[in-house]
């Protein structure tokens, strides 16, 4: 007899251990349709405040896993992937996954959509023209066996319960939860057949985790489940607290990318996080023999131009323009206002509230308030100044790009409000903080 989802809830809200055929016949119920959206917010709410035991989120991310199809890989090459927790500016997969193609891993990364206030990779990659995001099991398999990298969304084959459960997540303020996050993860990479995974984990004013303490318990948590699945995992805690790339916004970010891989404009902190996570990758692979062997193929393969060859052909085989690389600015839909945002004052940027310059994309139409919100792809930021940079009437402090001049004067006001301006030179920070691998 199934177990009343009611009861299980209830167990849960009470601070109970749940068994794990309790949290299979759950989990279950979520991907047939006989557990409630209100009982999924429930359960989800139970565990953002009662926790789950170690077995618990072992048990929560198999089921999710098993929820759907489980792949198999038989390629010459190593089967690796990377997964960020999300910020704001966090391109890094759109050039990190060919890189790694172009030396010889195969990258199957099945992404998501935006949570809260934070981007998607999965609604970048809807705003290239015919690139389709949800294609199905057997055109994911062929586009990663010729290609090496096929980047696509959740299909209704692969990891369905989290699909389901991740939307609800994003509009119950549940999104922070270490062990939602463990498991939501975790399932759809497990499902993906990997052999080696790498995580971003990210701390500060952009970061779900604003502090290093919640962050590392967090990498703790993922790769600790992951290595007990029999999926080598290790994880980098990377710093949040100013947007990553100086782009956040759908259009803009494919178009940010883009501009890396080709070498027309590339930045430090944003390379440095893509190649440290990609020379993690390929020493999980076997590729490299150590991280700085990684280091010198990553760098190879996106300056020489192999990585952004392997894009063209990832966007070309998923359906998009031919010539998308080339001429990407014709192909990506262009907002209407475009216009810098100028500092009251001019001064040099000593912190910035990352978290509201994603809130400001999201009231743009970037991002969603409702799992069936649409996304404006073409609204954003650009031009995002860094902390340490000078902000004056030559230099501002982003460029906004709206539907409308009271939507992009909105945004200005929000934009403003979250930069820290004045007068003393503003030390840089680390950005990468620590490594965490597999713990005994």
């Amino acid at each position: 007899m199934a177990l009343l989802p009611q009861e299980i809830i209830r167990r849960k809200r009470d601070g109970g251990t749940l068994e794990a055929g309790e949290v299979e016949s759950f989990i279950q119920g979520l991907t047939s349709g006989a557990v409630s959206e209100g009982q999924a917010a429930a359960f989800a709410m139970a565990i953002f405040f009662r926790g789950l035991t170690v077995p618990e989120r072992v048990a929560l991310t198999r089921a999710m896993m098993n929820s759907g199809e489980v792949l198999m890989w038989d390629l010459p090459g190593p089967v690796l992937d990377k997964h960020s927790t999300g910020g704001v500016g966090d391109t890094v997969s759109l050039a990190l996954g060919p890189a790694v193609a172009a030396c010889g891993g195969y990258v199957p990364m099945i992404s998501g959509r935006g949570l809260g206030h934070t981007g998607g990779t999965l609604d970048k990659f809807d705003s290239i023209p015919g690139y389709v995001t949800q294609p199905d099991i057997d055109t994911f398999r062929r586009v990663t066996r010729e290609v090496g990298c096929a980047i696509i969304g959740q299909t209704a084959d692969l990891a369905p319960a989290d699909k389901r459960l991740y939307a609800i997540r994003d509009v119950t303020a549940t999104v922070e939860s270490v062990d939602l996050i463990t498991a939501s993860i975790l399932s759809k990479k497990l499902s993906a057949g990997l052999q080696g995974l790498v995580m971003d984990v990210k701390f500060g004013s952009g970061a779900f985790m604003d502090n290093v303490k919640d962050a590392r318990a967090l990498a703790e948590s993922l790769v600790l489940v992951a290595n007990g699945a029999g999926l080598p995992t290790s994880a980098l805690l990377t710093d949040m607290n100013q947007p990553l790339a100086s782009a956040a916004g759908n259009a803009v970010e494919v178009a940010y990318a883009v501009d890396y891989l080709t070498g027309r404009h590339r930045e430090k902190r944003f390379h440095e996080v893509t190649v440290e996570l990609s020379a993690e990758m390929l020493v999980l692979g076997g590729i490299a023999a150590g991280i700085d062997e990684a280091r010198t193929k990553i760098e190879n393969a996106i300056s020489s131009g192999k990585a952004a060859e392997v894009f063209q052909r990832m966007v070309s085989a998923l359906g998009g323009p031919a010539d998308f690389v080339e001429k990407h600015d014709r192909h990506l839909q262009a907002a209407p206002v475009i216009r810098p945002i100028p500092a009251e004052r001019a001064g040099i940027v000593q912190s910035i509230a990352t978290r509201d310059l994603g809130v400001a994309v999201v009231a743009l139409g970037g991002g969603r308030t409702r799992p069936q919100d649409a996304i404006d792809h073409a609204v954003g930021l650009s031009g995002l100044a860094e902390i340490g940079d000078t902000v004056d009437a030559n230099r501002p402090l982003a460029i906004v790009h709206a539907r409308s001049e009271e939507a992009a004067e909105a945004a200005a006001r929000v934009v403003r409000a979250a930069y820290t301006l004045g007068d003393a030179k503003a030390e840089p920070r680390a950005l990468i903080l620590e490594r965490i691998g597999a713990m005994p």
